[in-house]
């Protein structure tokens, strides 16, 4: 997938002693209002795939940097994800690359993900309260596998404790908007949650309708910029 917007490359040294690569889609300079999101990708596809270009060009145009990245296992061309120790070490090492190489990040750095990328970003966010965060962004949270409703992801999310954004489907095999509620009202701060109506595990409507397609990602990430500049 080839972006609209051309990314500077960022090479992100890991403690393994391997490199992952970073892509930084500038947006910020254009607003001047200085935020820095972070995006991991999904299991099934790295930081290329038509989902995270499309959302990374479309959320810079709206006047954030967007970072996207692969987890090492997809940099280095491997199918299966790495444990979650592996890819929470990956996760760490893209925020401190960012953190010392983009200006905005230093201002208010989010991080999140989709689906795999996104629950890899909370376990990070979790494990560390004094890593200096504005919120996190997740895009399809992974909150169960499909089928599996009791085996939930959901015991480390209170300890976050930061602003966060859920963009959730209606047809989300991996947990609903009506699955992911009970929880996150339990939880302070309470996350807003965007609900894509008819809208599947990568935001995708049951019919094929190009542009009501189009729409419902356009309304998916002015949600994500509103709570990018409304965060604390």
């Amino acid at each position: 997938m080839t972006p609209l917007r051309s990314p500077t490359e960022l090479k992100v040294a890991l403690e393994t002693g391997a490199t992952t690569t970073a892509l930084v889609y500038s947006g910020a300079a254009a607003t001047g209002r200085g935020a820095t999101l972070i995006l991991g990708h999904g299991a099934g596809g790295g930081q290329r795939t038509a989902f995270m270009v499309d959302f990374a060009d479309a959320l810079s145009t709206l006047g954030v940097d967007i970072v996207t990245f692969n987890f090492l296992y997809t940099e280095q061309g491997r199918r299966i994800p790495d444990r979650a120790p592996a890819l929470e070490a990956c996760y760490r090492a893209v925020i401190e690359a960012v953190h010392a190489n983009v200006d905005s990040a230093r201002r208010a750095l989010f991080i999140g993900g989709k689906s795999m990328g996104g629950r890899i970003a909370t376990q990070v966010a979790a494990a560390d309260p004094q890593l200096r965060l504005a919120g996190l962004v997740l895009l399809g949270y992974p909150l169960h596998p499909p089928g599996k409703p009791s085996e939930r992801r959901d015991k480390h999310l209170p300890a976050i404790a930061r602003p966060m954004l859920f963009v959730q489907g209606t047809r989300d095999a991996f947990g609903t908007p009506g699955e992911l509620a009970p929880i996150l009202g339990a939880i302070t701060p309470t996350p807003l949650v965007h609900v894509v109506a008819q809208g599947d595990h990568s935001f995708k409507l049951s019919r094929k309708d190009p542009a009501a397609q189009a729409k419902v990602y356009g309304e998916a990430q002015r949600a994500i910029v509103t709570f990018v500049f409304s965060a604390p």
